[in-house]
């Protein structure tokens, strides 16, 4: 039940309760009605019988009966005996039993041949005549059998209820809860487009659903703004650091061409040289991001021979990774042309590369592989290094996120995938990885040859 949805399980209540509430009607009715209906065909019986006494009389020496007694009026048989049992006139229903005895002014039930009767004898004088003994009898089976063709009916009815019920209750429950889709949509447009503008806006209502709604675009208004002033924040301080670390570069650079510092000063030029290499990358990325998250990012599209930029880049890294003693084994398919930014498809590269060898082990290798599958070109590069463990792996693409603290690279800054993520899909493209903890890790992005597909802006980071 619980993995039905809100609308099911509203329709299944629903149609479930009016379907009780249903056959508990009809069973009430037709108990009452089975009662009521025998009760009438006694009244009935008692009335046929006492206003019949006037079609009998004595006329000329003989008796004279009106005709009326020979019809069936709802069912009822009249026939009229002597006191010694002996039929004058009138005429009994089959099945009845003829020698019954009688039994003055009691409406008895009585079977016969697999039928049951209801019985009423009723002595009357007749003028000029002695005593004589109507009876009146009407079959109790027949008067069952109309009340069970009336519940034959009703049975039939009931699936056609059902499902009127069924009906009734979907239409009502997608009307009911048409605010909270709008809600659902919402949301998912939110994690779709990452467009925090969007708002559910239902409108004046009192019920506890658009008190939600109404509660939930507070709760965006207030993300959205926090979210703003934190990006805000993040592109100010970003370019308030560019100064003064590019200040310390060039004091570094300076002090370490001159002849005159010994060689203590200089290894402390050159690590502060290095620390501050790394704040500027780090910089550099942020305002990236930064700019992306403000939609400010613009690319620059220009037709590149991708299998040659890519090249360009492994080669450059081979020095890099020559120093952890690792190899890098490529298989670049040539003349694969795209339509990209030169100096964010660089990026992407250094990134990942930077990030193979980095988490590589010692010796170990690194393959890359580009090839063009149909509209698409695919690139991957994959390690034999340390991995990303299972509950790690979802959590790569977020911003300044460590694995393990403990077995980072400490010019690490945690953004290098989070800018990685973002050039490919603002290229229009997907990124995923593979990762098994001590066994190494794989990137895969699929590129479109022409950009992306929609030519929109690029996503927010």
């Amino acid at each position: 039940m619980k993995r039905l949805s809100l609308k099911t399980r509203l329709v299944l209540l629903h149609t479930g309760l009016m379907t009780l509430i249903a056959c508990a009607v009809l069973a009430l009715l037709f108990s009452l009605s089975s009662h009521e209906i025998l009760t009438s065909v006694q009244r009935q019986l008692e009335e046929r019988v006492s206003e019949s006494f006037d079609s009998v009389q004595y006329v000329a020496g003989r008796l004279d009966f009106d005709s009326d007694l020979m019809e069936l009026e709802n069912g009822i048989y009249l026939s009229v005996y002597e006191e010694d049992h002996e039929l004058v006139y009138g005429k009994i229903p089959y099945g009845f039993p003829y020698d019954l005895d009688f039994s003055n002014g009691e409406v008895r039930t009585v079977s016969g041949e697999g039928r049951e009767f209801y019985v009423l004898d009723l002595s009357f004088p007749v003028e000029d005549y002695h005593t004589l003994m109507m009876r009146g009898i009407v079959s109790i089976s027949d008067a069952e059998q109309n009340f069970r063709y009336t519940l034959r009916v009703a049975l039939l009815l009931l699936p056609a209820l059902i499902v009127i019920s069924a009906v009734c209750g979907y239409f009502l429950s997608r009307k009911a809860l048409d605010p909270v889709d709008r809600i659902t949509r919402t949301v998912r447009r939110i994690q779709r487009e990452h467009d925090l503008s969007a708002r559910v806006r239902l409108g004046e209502g009192k019920d506890e659903i658009y008190t939600l709604a109404g509660t939930f675009d507070d709760l965006l208004d207030a993300i959205e703004v926090g979210v703003k002033r934190e990006k805000q924040f993040t592109s100010d301080v970003s370019h308030e650091l560019r100064t003064p670390v590019s200040v310390i570069l060039m004091q570094c650079e300076e002090a370490l061409e001159r002849r005159d510092v010994d060689e203590g000063a200089r290894a402390a030029f050159e690590v502060i040289r290095k620390k501050a290499q790394s704040i500027s990358n780090m910089i550099s990325q942020l305002l990236l991001l930064s700019r992306a998250d403000q939609g400010r990012a613009q690319l620059h599209m220009e037709e590149l021979d991708f299998s040659e930029l890519s090249q360009m880049a492994v080669e450059e890294f081979e020095d890099i990774a020559a120093e952890k003693k690792i190899q890098i084994h490529s298989d670049i398919h040539a003349g694969i042309r795209i339509e990209a930014d030169q100096t964010l498809m660089i990026r992407l590269w250094s990134n990942l590369l930077r990030n193979a060898v980095t988490y590589g082990n010692v010796s170990g290798n690194i393959w890359v592989c580009v090839i063009q599958e149909g509209e698409r070109v695919s690139l991957s590069v994959r390690d034999d290094g340390i991995g990303i463990s299972e509950k790690d792996l979802p959590h790569i693409w977020e911003r300044f996120y460590q694995a393990d603290p403990s077995r980072t690279d400490s010019e690490s800054s945690g953004l290098g995938l989070s800018l990685v993520r973002w050039i490919v899909e603002a290229h229009g493209g997907t990124i995923s990885a593979q990762s098994t903890l001590g066994v190494g890790t794989e990137f895969i992005c699929l590129l479109p040859l022409r950009g992306a597909e929609d030519g929109s802006d690029p996503p927010s980071a």
